[in-house]
């Protein structure tokens, strides 16, 4: 039996028109006789990915267009910079429908919903899916988001993390408050759940105040699988003390490292949490074909429809600083973020494993509109999981955020081409072994 690690893979996409490769709707590649709208899509999206054994689909969101560039979302809507995008859960149980094993998961902001709407929506999407939800937990990072949801101001994001700690302590409450057999179901009496073992939830905090008992009785998880993707020393805390699957864009090797140790001795010394407990699931994006030259055919393809303006657009309101106000050949070195700080970082050593090559504005908006500077793996199966099995065995990878380009033909191209060469090495499982998304993903 083999002892190497087996990847775990995610599905990276969005419930739109457009992911994260800005541009890809022009791609003549990209949803040939489809229309990401429509049901159709979205099974064979899944199935796809169930034919090449990925743990789950990843399904990010944004609220509301981008609007830091120029002050203004025009440009965001112009160039489908992840516009449209439709809510992320409504898809949940179309994907986990057509399978029998993917997971699904759903970045739900927890700025302006309510935890006791919010551990309702989750419990009833993991009855759903039969145990395969996840929920990407996340604060909202740009100020369009604010905006549509009539806030003059964003909270600070130190304030949000304290916010978030609250939310989850109510959301915990209420998935924890039926007792496993609370429900009787006794028809002659007429008794269905016994009220002694459904605990009413008394919480009163900091922000949010809740009285009353939990919707739902306990799904086929309890909890659904909780993603993170802490980048800031204080986001990394947050993971490591509430996450089962870090989420995480390193562009090099080094960074990986660097980050898994940051985060192992998190779980060791903060949280008393076990190693393994936790995956790292770096972001990668492949470009796949048979031979070398007919992959950076496609890669240059994909290169090639990347508008600079929707770039901008895409930076200014990941990032939350305008770049319409700085020249395209100024450079980004040294400057501080609003928004997700870890990410903007990531652009740097895109370019140069140090860091310190510069970085103009230009090249900053180009690196990111591709796949938020993520390493790109271009090439043949056999050097997709050469570079896959280097970054699992030096970079402390447990698997792979596989960011979408044209779709659904690159899971297509993954599924035909790199899924049966990870097998042949040992790197992928072969059968699915657990019932739950839990079971498949913290399974070793």
């Amino acid at each position: 039996m083999s002892s190497k690690k087996k990847a775990h893979l995610l599905g990276f996409i969005q419930h739109g028109v457009n992911s994260h490769a800005t541009g890809m709707w022009r791609n003549p590649q990209d949803k040939i006789n489809y229309d990401f709208s429509k049901p159709q899509y979205w099974r064979h999206m899944a199935q796809t990915m169930e034919r090449g054994f990925f743990d789950a689909m990843f399904i990010a969101d944004e609220l509301a267009p981008y609007s830091t560039f120029q002050n203004s979302s025009d440009a965001t809507v112009k160039y489908a910079v992840q516009c449209p995008t439709h809510e992320p859960s409504t898809i949940a149980t179309i994907i986990s429908g057509a399978t029998k094993h993917l997971g699904v998961g759903v970045t739900l902001s927890t700025m302006f919903t309510h935890p006791y709407a919010m551990s309702r929506l989750l419990s009833s999407l993991d009855h759903l899916t039969e145990g395969r939800a996840a929920w990407n937990v996340v604060s909202s990072y740009s100020k369009s988001e604010w905006e549509a949801y009539g806030h003059e101001d964003m909270t600070p994001r130190n304030e949000r993390y304290e916010k978030m700690e609250e939310y989850l302590e109510v959301c915990y409450k209420l998935w924890d408050s039926w007792s496993d057999d609370a429900i009787v179901a006794d028809k002659a009496s007429g008794v269905y759940a016994d009220p002694s073992k459904v605990n009413l939830v008394a919480h009163d905090g900091k922000y949010f105040k809740c009285h009353g008992r939990h919707f739902c009785a306990p799904s086929p998880q309890r909890r659904p699988v909780l993603w993170q993707a802490g980048s800031s020393g204080r986001g990394r805390d947050f993971a490591a003390k509430h996450a089962e699957a870090i989420f995480a864009v390193h562009p090099n090797v080094e960074r990986m490292r660097e980050y898994a140790d940051d985060l192992n001795e998190r779980l060791d010394t903060k949280f008393n949490r076990a190693r393994g407990s936790v995956k790292y699931i770096y972001g990668l994006q492949t470009v796949v074909a048979e031979t070398r030259s007919e992959a950076q055919e496609k890669y240059e393809r994909i290169m090639s429809h990347i508008p600079l303006e929707g770039a901008l657009a895409w930076i200014s309101g990941h990032f939350g600083l305008d770049f319409s106000k700085m020249k395209l050949t100024d450079n980004v070195q040294n400057i501080e973020v609003p928004g997700i700080q870890g990410l903007f970082e990531s652009i740097l050593y895109a370019k140069d494993p140090a860091g310190k090559l510069p970085v103009t504005v230009g090249e900053a908006a180009l690196i990111y509109a591709q796949g938020m500077g993520m390493p790109r793996a271009i090439g043949t199966p056999k050097d997709i999981v050469d570079q896959m099995e280097y970054y699992m065995d030096e970079g402390g990878a447990d698997g792979f955020m596989l960011a979408a380009t044209y779709t659904p033909g690159c899971f297509e191209d993954f599924a035909n081409l790199v899924t049966p060469e990870l097998q042949r090495r040992g790197r992928l499982r072969t059968r699915y072994s657990g019932s739950t998304l839990r079971d498949n993903l913290l399974e070793a």
